[in-house]
């Protein structure tokens, strides 16, 4: 029986979809985390609003019950179709899922439709020098859309793989000759703001059609590759290799074993597919092989001109195909020593200290910030000064106010320390690990002003005080330190020495247990309140270690370009 490729799988691990038809083991699918239950609960709810939004807004829309009836639909120019279901295209052996289809015209004799993806994720970012076509739910057709400026689409993976899914529905509807010839698709963000794209165009690499298309082939010969060894054995099609999408598939623990094993190239972090096949060409296997190039002969390379009758190292023929080579290279360097290395010199390696110093942390549900902690550490005496753990925190409907009102009690409290070290001849420094997490959280609590609260011109003045009394300790870490991969405070700070109490200590891990913190003073909603105070309070005190590192032990590391 003839597989199909799902819209999904068009950036998935090769791996992974050939084993999700038939692996060559046996295995137990395990079942799904509780924070992927709750990533997946969180979508279908916002899908589900948003379409009821656009029902009341066009009641003439119409919703099928098969894909006979939405062909028939189509057939007959319907002019919005919610919840489509699209008939496979046998040729190109794929499907698609759509949430809507919105009729744009005529395509020869048959009627044209966009397809429309609901998602609980950001489309687009403030770019100043771009643009990008914004519609809206009222007014669904594209031709409808202006162009907004100061907006760019996001590079995230999951804005490509959303892009990738409309370019395969555009196909799918050309398969059935109801494409938009501009092929324009639309997608509705986790704000309910509606974002056009023409997918013909370059203006999208990351998800044009001519990607997709590449994509596409690739996928296909996994499918006819698998069905050739499911009918007459033989080796596998695929092998495992390391895939940003490893953490959550059900696959994980049997890859990974074997790629330990071999040491596997795939394993420095983040690597990409065709990246890994070009090192694998030139004689790159493992990490301990990576680590060994020269990351300056990498750099050099991207500039170099090569003479073809010469031998060339694998450097310098590495290094102009594959984007910042030397990051790989040091990734590997610092996989292979075991420990994070240092990007500057020893004396060049620390964090701004302050006779009170004030690390701080929130922790946020659905785009609302319900507690504010805060560790202060005193070097030096402080009259009025407490040490130790304060917390602003809101257990009860998460109103625009109520966000306001805890961090405007945050704010006043932090006000008043830095007025006791100003009075007393203290220095004073806040820090936090991600300032564009906290700072997002204070501009979104000040929206709703209070008489007493803090102003615009009192954060401005805040975060551009000089010296710096707000610190981005991710900011000094990725300047000063080169690790294998990651730069969350979790990996750091637990390199650095720190553990959590909790053991599954993670900001989508702590909106489970607010969802049960909120429900009342049950005794389930109060450990659940302990354990989130614990963990943020835990979350403070990393960036407190993290410090300490950065001005002591960091010091002692390796640099990165040392040999091995």
């Amino acid at each position: 029986m003839a597989e199909y490729l799902r819209s999904d799988e068009v950036l998935a691990c090769v791996h992974r979809i050939a084993l999700t038809r038939g692996a060559p083991f046996n295995y137990i699918i395990p079942p799904l985390t509780p924070e992927l239950e709750r990533r997946r609960r969180a979508a279908s709810e916002h899908r589900q609003d948003i379409l009821e939004h656009i029902a009341l807004l066009h009641p003439d829309t119409v919703t099928p019950t098969s894909a006979d009836e939405t062909s028939r639909l189509m057939r007959e120019g319907c002019e919005l179709i919610l919840r489509p279901r699209l008939v496979r295209d046998e040729v190109g052996r794929r499907s698609a899922s759509v949430h809507a289809l919105v009729r744009v015209g005529r395509n020869g004799e048959f009627f044209a439709y966009s397809p429309i993806l609901i998602k609980n994720h950001e489309v687009v970012e403030t770019a100043s020098t771009r643009r990008t076509l914004e519609g809206s739910l009222e007014r669904l057709r594209p031709s409808e859309a202006l162009y907004v400026d100061g907006y760019g689409t996001r590079s995230a993976v999951p804005m490509t793989r959303t892009g990738l899914a409309l370019a395969q529905a555009t196909r799918v509807l050309e398969a059935l000759g109801h494409a938009d010839p501009d092929a324009r698709a639309g997608v509705v963000d986790r704000q309910g703001r509606l974002w056009w794209f023409d997918l013909a165009t370059s203006s999208y690499p990351r998800f044009s059609l001519a990607t997709y298309d590449r994509l596409h082939r690739e996928r296909l010969d996994v499918l006819v590759g698998h069905e050739e060894w499911a009918r007459h054995g033989g080796p596998y099609p695929t092998a495992p290799y390391w895939h940003r999408d490893c953490p959550d598939c059900p696959f994980r623990e049997h890859c990974e074993e074997r790629l330990e094993k071999l040491d596997d190239v795939s394993l420095v972090r983040f690597t990409s597919f065709s990246q890994q096949l070009l090192m694998r060409e030139h004689g790159i296997e493992t990490r301990a092989q990576l680590a060994r190039l020269d990351p300056a002969l990498a750099r050099r390379a991207r500039s170099k001109v090569l003479n073809p009758l010469e031998p060339h190292q694998p450097e310098e023929v590495l290094g102009r195909t594959i984007d910042k080579l030397d990051d790989l290279i040091y990734r590997a360097r610092a996989f292979e020593r075991g420990t994070s290395l240092r990007v500057v010199a020893p004396h060049e390696v620390g964090c701004p200290t302050a006779d009170v110093e004030v690390d701080v942390d929130m922790e946020s549900y659905d785009d609302a910030t319900y507690l504010w902690g805060a560790h202060v550490s005193v070097q030096q005496p402080t009259e009025g000064v407490r040490e130790g753990y304060h917390a602003f925190v809101e257990w009860g409907e998460l109103s625009r106010e109520a966000e306001a009102t805890i961090f405007r009690d945050f704010w006043t409290w932090l006000t008043e320390i830095r007025r006791l070290c100003a009075e007393q001849g203290r220095t004073f420094a806040a820090y936090c690990f991600w300032a564009q997490a906290e700072d997002g959280a204070m501009n979104r609590a000040i929206e709703w002003p209070l008489a007493d609260g803090p102003t615009p011109a009192d954060l401005f003045s805040f975060r551009g005080a000089t010296p710096p009394v707000w610190i981005d300790l991710h900011e000094q870490v990725k300047r000063q330190i080169q690790t294998e991969g990651p730069f969350g405070l979790k990996q750091l700070a637990v390199a650095a020495g720190f553990h959590w109490r909790d053991a599954n200590p993670s900001g989508e891990a702590s909106m489970l247990w607010y969802e049960v913190a909120r429900h009342g003073d049950s005794p389930g909603a109060l450990a659940s309140r302990e354990r989130i105070m614990e963990y943020n309070e835990d979350d403070c005190r990393a960036t407190k270690a993290l410090r300490d590192w950065l001005n002591g032990p960091a010091r002692r590391l390796a640099h990165r370009d040392d040999p091995l």
